[in-house]
């Protein structure tokens, strides 16, 4: 049962549940599902949506919003550990073919995405436009599960996807922040977020090391973390959270400033490696605790975003699909071969270029951050169900991506032992 478990979590499957069971609840009764996705929690909260001069908190803004920042937490600390570290994946020119694959995975959606709206007239074009940024998504965790199934668990292609599907996450942090706030802008509410994250970094991070200088005991380091242990972090992430929600940037990435400042270790495995489950520095402790927790809370996303009717499905449903099953390939494939053949910065050893497209088709598995990204796109009706339903309908791209695998004749390699 504990296998069954790990494998459900590992991989983010409690999602593909919640989602399952959102569309027969909204097809077979809509009208109980949105009453559930609208319940109220607390009507005249300090937190929650604004409108008619007060905030209520519901459960729909609960998940998304508030328990959502947890998930975003987490990916954020795997891009940071990418760019921080002297290992990092993101750093040095090991880095710098993915990182060019993964801006064709970007553009190349893009294009597609706002190149067929176009055509298909000024009056879609306006009503989807804003939606861009849906079909840029890659899912690292279904991503990484169908990438072994296509190349197996040692194949050089499994580790580009992953640091692709990290730098994308990188990347799309950034888009929602920027392009995607959820309210009025009030950039001064982000002092309380980063004055919080500078001094929870100052006092219970940077002091007890310094303090700690020249002594192989670190009793002040040592006392910080016995005794205090994450605290000083929930509390200043919820400072954060609050600043950013007021701010108008998304509140569900109110988390990601507090990040750097948590402890770290000075390397990092990756996080499906084995290896990461026995560093024991405060990050990777924390990031430890949530997993599990993080996947319930994904169950619940699941179910309270994909409630979509099939009867929603549109012009933006064909579009986001388009963006991630046609632009991703392409993208992928044009920017990778440019940056491994005209600038020679080659792939890696036991790669060939063809993967490439096999590699675009397993990186448009958007789903969740797609879900995501279309739940704050467009407000709540057709066009935003519409695109919702293509997030949803990416998860075909798995069946795609094992079917270019035999038609490119990848060749799988396994992981040996020393591995």
């Amino acid at each position: 049962m504990y296998r069954v478990w790990n494998f459900l979590t590992n991989y983010s499957l409690l999602l593909i549940f919640g989602a399952i069971l959102a569309l027969f609840w909204a097809n077979t009764n809509p009208e109980t599902y949105h009453h559930f996705v609208e319940f109220v929690i607390w009507d005249h909260a300090p937190i929650g949506h604004y409108h008619h001069g007060h905030r209520t908190l519901t459960l729909h803004y609960l998940v998304n919003d508030i328990l959502m920042a947890l998930f975003f937490a987490m990916a954020a600390k795997e891009v940071w550990e990418a760019v921080i570290l002297n290992d990092g994946s993101l750093r040095g020119k090991k880095a710098a073919t993915p990182l060019f694959a993964t801006a064709g995975g970007m553009f190349g959606p893009i294009g597609v995405y706002l190149g067929l709206a176009f055509l298909l007239g000024s009056d879609t074009y306006n009503a989807v436009a804003n939606g861009w940024a849906i079909p840029t998504a890659t899912d690292i965790a279904f991503s990484y599960l169908v990438g072994r199934l296509v190349f197996g668990a040692g194949h050089p292609a499994v580790r580009f996807l992953l640091l692709l599907a990290i730098a994308d996450d990188a990347a799309g942090l950034i888009i929602l922040a920027i392009f995607y706030p959820s309210s009025e802008l009030a950039p001064e509410w982000l002092l309380a977020s980063f004055g919080a994250a500078i001094v929870v970094f100052l006092v219970f991070n940077w002091l007890p090391r310094r303090l700690d200088r020249g002594n192989q005991d670190r009793p002040n380091s040592t006392w910080v973390r016995k005794n205090l242990h994450f605290v000083p972090y929930a509390v200043a992430g919820c400072v954060s959270w609050y600043g950013f929600m007021r701010s108008g940037l998304h509140p569900a990435l109110g988390l990601l400033p507090i990040v750097p400042a948590i402890p770290h270790a000075d390397r990092a495995f990756g996080m499906f490696s084995e290896a990461e489950t026995h560093l024991h520095d405060l990050l990777n402790v924390i990031e430890h605790a949530l997993k599990h927790p993080v996947e319930i809370i994904l169950f619940f996303f699941g179910l309270l975003n994909a409630g979509v009717e099939f009867s929603a499905i549109g012009d933006a449903t064909w579009l986001v699909l388009a963006g991630l099953i046609i632009g991703k390939p392409i993208g992928i494939l044009l920017f990778g071969w440019f940056a491994a053949v005209p600038l020679r910065l080659g792939i890696p050893q036991g790669m060939r270029i063809i993967d490439l497209v096999v590699i675009g088709f397993v990186a448009a598995i958007g789903f969740t951050v797609s879900l995501f990204v279309a739940s704050v796109a467009f407000p709540p009706g057709d066009v935003q169900d519409a695109a919702k339903m293509g997030a949803l309908f990416s998860f075909f791209a798995a069946v795609i991506s094992i079917i270019a695998g035999k038609v490119f004749r990848v060749e799988k390699a396994e992981l040996t032992p020393a591995e």
